[in-house]
């Protein structure tokens, strides 16, 4: 059933919504900008990646309360607290009392590893909710909930455009362009594939010599996504990891950049906030196939595990010839 044909108030008895939200590969920048009134905020630009994500199943139960809602599996707490603020949005947005429900979720998401499955979840659950009550929300609007219940967000709602997302409001500060250059991403997982507790991240205060790089590396990726130039995304995703080393080492860091060079790789990145890596080569580059398997070798012989290979300009009705789902996290979710 559609909002155009369900009559305003609350939902039927019962009514069944569902939501999906994709993920994403890390992050391509990520640090602290000056924003529209030269105030600095934190905000990243974050590397899509279609095929996985979550799926939310939200089932209103009118007459009871808002806070009544139960979810599968347990635990998921973001996703529990965003369903609660949803519910409120929506019965809001009609006119209607709001009352709880049951919450499903399901997925392919690993957990902890920088791929934004908590955005995931909570972006799905709020589409779910809002698929219930028959109320279309805006992304502006779903960024806002997905910040009250995790804290930070990843701009996953937004679509797979480049945006510099300021995580811990919820707002766009650029719109990039349309996509990011062409590349083919060879995925995969540091550590072991062992998730990050981000609350126990160490914060790192910036000075104005960070204001004054990341500055740099935003004009350098505007340009690259203006220009196409895949080479120049390459070495903005590398300097931002380098960067990013000053709050989560990766022991292996070293170990990428070298296998990135002596592959033909045009730089790496990483998950900010989590285990999840990447090396991006260009697809028009000569020889793209023989560096893709070497690249690959290369991560095996140093213990690094492959996961998948991806590109930048796969759209989610297609399935790349790159993809390759053999190799997955240990600790995929079921």
């Amino acid at each position: 059933m559609t909002a155009a044909t369900r009559r305003p108030g609350a939902p039927a008895r019962d009514t069944e919504g569902v939501g999906r939200a994709a993920c994403h590969h890390g992050e391509i920048l990520q640090g602290v900008f000056l924003d529209q009134r030269r105030r600095p905020v934190h905000a990243l630009v974050t590397l899509p990646m279609h095929g996985p994500g979550s799926t939310a199943r939200f089932a209103c139960r009118p007459g009871t309360p808002p806070e009544e809602v139960t979810v599968t599996p347990a635990g998921r707490t973001k996703a529990r607290a965003a369903a609660v603020l949803a519910v409120r949005e929506c019965a809001a947005r009609r006119d209607a009392e709001p009352c709880g429900g049951e919450l499903t979720l399901a997925g392919d998401l690993p957990v902890g590893l920088g791929m934004g499955s908590s955005t995931s979840d909570v972006i799905a659950t709020v589409r779910a909710v809002a698929d219930s009550w028959g109320v279309l929300l805006p992304a502006e609007t779903i960024a806002r909930l997905a910040v009250r219940a995790e804290g930070a967000s990843d701009p996953l709602m937004h679509g797979s455009r480049p945006l510099l997302f300021a995580q811990r409001e919820g707002r766009v500060l650029e719109v990039m362009g349309s996509a990011l250059p062409p590349a083919v991403v060879v995925g995969c997982a540091l550590a072991g594939g062992a998730p990050v507790d981000t609350l126990s991240l160490p914060a790192l205060h910036h000075h104005d010599d960070d204001l004054a790089a990341y500055g740099h590396l935003r004009r350098m990726l505007r340009r690259a996504v203006t220009d196409a130039d895949t080479a120049l995304l390459g070495r903005v995703s590398t300097a931002s990891a380098r960067l990013r080393q000053r709050v989560l080492r990766h022991d292996e860091f070293p170990a990428l950049t070298g296998i990135a060079d002596a592959t033909g790789a045009v730089g790496v990145q990483i998950a900010h906030s989590g285990n999840v890596a990447g090396l991006l080569f260009d697809p028009r580059a000569p020889g793209l196939h023989h560096g893709l398997r070497r690249c690959t070798r290369a991560l095996e012989r140093e213990g690094i595990a492959p996961t998948r290979t991806f590109t930048t300009f796969t759209s989610p009705s297609e399935e790349s010839p790159w993809t390759n789902t053999s190799r997955k996290p240990s600790d995929a979710r079921t």
